[in-house]
């Protein structure tokens, strides 16, 4: 998630192509979550956790791929003419008209583009079906070894570790953004833009590389777990609290974890009869209207969730002009630290209170009123576009009336500026231009820009990216702080709605 934005423009794809590939991660889950929740309670659960870490490894790396396979990244190139020092700028008398965009290389380019988007979703999907038996194999082995009033402790830790992760992933994502993306190729001394310029593209793939060699090392020790932990004898007089009160939720767990149910197939069954019986189970836990609501609950929250994790980044990039860096580091150590924090006391709430089934469902329950009343607050909370030169306002900022908008105007009509691209920089008089070019700057140091009248002409100069919005830093700060009581609310509901589930 936290390179999403680079992906887009190392790759020339769109919002909803980064989307799809986002969600693949959750079509490689879904499509093996059932087989593998039903048949692992019977199998070996800590061996099949680390198969499915070992899987995930080649995800990663397949998803860092598309570097090694594709062409190395030349902002000089493409559909727009630059000048000398790589600068979109404005080519006087038109002397540099006959350097316009290669056809071969834009059409090469397209090719290589669906390639490396297909091996992307491929490896997103190979990425989630290695992590499909961590979160069912794990809760429930847990859980399996641990004492009852204990549990939701130990799950409200393990959930925290969850999302304590992608923290730790979107500041390395703010790490390897910083870093040009063929810093292993290139003498990157003589680049002449920094991270802060629109055209720098990060390393985006040094991520995964890191992450694939930690999970292929992580997953090793899974395989050295006992199929079930030996019972640890109990100290005398305590006693064990049910959180429901029929007798039979009541009776002490098994050695290996599995309850048998009456609808189970037997374990000497073959696998067709086995998979035959998926959907009997799956009706009588359908019938149970605890369950069910629990679990539409955490549909409509991950629903919300998923697309908002997904492009949070984007907007704050957008909305607040901030870089892809500062966006994944602010997201990295703020929102999700407060998620943990969240998750982590909605487990030590239930333990502290000992709340019966019936408390867990009510505290669920009001602490996604509260989150729900935050999100809401979004709407109200962002920064104008500000000014730009010829679409929001004239050139000039003169009063002529806004039908007259035009990017083109009298001083760059003789510059020959595309319109297929947009490199914006920020003009000493306060107003964002499309490029350089649109600028009127027909020196590569962005001095001198024939468009910027009302600033006298030794001042007329830009610097790349987009103006600042006014009060758009007072807006900004209201919207983390609200983001982070937001993920700190709503995450309490985790760990009681998990041990609802269980009980």
């Amino acid at each position: 998630v936290s390179v999403l934005t680079t992906l887009e423009r190392r790759f020339n794809l769109q919002s909803a192509d980064v989307g799809v590939i986002a969600s693949s991660f959750e079509i490689g889950n879904l499509a093996l979550i059932l087989f593998v929740s039903y048949f692992g309670a019977r199998g070996h659960r800590p061996r099949l956790i680390g198969c499915g870490g070992i899987v995930m490894a080649l995800g990663a790396l397949l998803s860092a791929l598309p570097e090694f396979l594709t062409h190395q990244y030349e902002y000089e190139s493409g559909e727009i003419r630059w000048g000398a020092e790589g600068r979109d700028v404005c080519a006087a008398n038109g002397s540099t008209s006959d350097e316009g965009p290669d056809p071969d290389l834009i059409c090469r380019n397209r090719t290589a583009t669906n390639m490396m988007y297909l091996l992307l979703i491929g490896a997103q999907v190979l990425l989630g079906i290695g992590a499909t038996p961590v979160q069912p194999l794990g809760v429930s082995y847990i859980d399996d070894h641990v004492r009852r009033k204990d549990s939701s402790l130990y799950i409200g830790i393990l959930f925290t570790m969850l999302v304590f992760g992608p923290a730790c992933g979107f500041i390395l994502g703010s790490f390897c953004t910083k870093i040009y993306v063929d810093a292993v190729f290139i003498d990157t001394s003589k680049l002449d833009i920094t991270p802060d310029d629109p055209r720098w593209i990060g390393a985006w793939w040094g991520g995964f590389l890191l992450c694939g060699a930690l999970l292929f090392f992580s997953s090793l020790p899974m395989f050295g777990f006992p199929q079930s932990l030996p019972p640890r004898a109990e100290r005398a007089g305590e006693s064990e609290q049910a959180m429901l009160p029929e007798r039979d939720y009541e009776r002490p767990k098994p050695s290996n974890g599995v309850l048998r149910h009456p609808l189970d197939g037997d374990s000497s069954t073959s696998c067709f009869q086995q998979l035959r019986v998926i959907p009997k189970v799956t009706k009588h836990l359908l019938s149970n209207p605890v369950f069910t609501c629990i679990i539409l609950a955490a549909c409509m929250e991950i629903a919300v969730v998923a697309g908002f994790a997904a492009f949070l980044g984007k907007y704050l990039e957008q909305q607040f002009n901030l870089t892809t860096s500062s966006a994944n580091q602010l997201l990295g150590m703020t929102a999700i630290p407060c998620a943990c924090l969240g998750i982590f006391l909605g487990g030590l709430l239930v333990k502290k209170l000992s709340l019966s089934a019936l408390g867990a469902i009510r505290m669920a329950m009001l602490v996604n009123l509260v989150s729900t009343a935050c999100y809401v607050s979004f709407l109200f909370l962002g920064c104008d576009t500000g000014p730009v030169a010829g679409v929001t306002v004239p050139y000039g900022n003169n009063s002529t009336p806004t039908s007259s908008l035009d990017p083109y105007s009298p001083c760059n009509n003789n510059c020959e500026c595309q319109t297929d691209s947009f490199t914006p920089v920020c003009g000493a008089d306060g107003v964002t231009y499309l490029s350089a070019c649109f600028a009127g700057c027909s020196s590569t140091n962005l001095s001198g820009c024939s468009c910027l009248t009302s600033v006298p002409a030794e001042n007329a100069t830009v610097v790349p990216g987009k103006c600042p919005s006014p009060g758009c830093e007072e807006a900004f700060l209201t919207f983390l702080c609200v983001m982070c009581v937001c993920s700190m609310i709503g995450a309490m509901a985790q760990t009681p709605s998990v041990i609802i589930l269980i009980r």
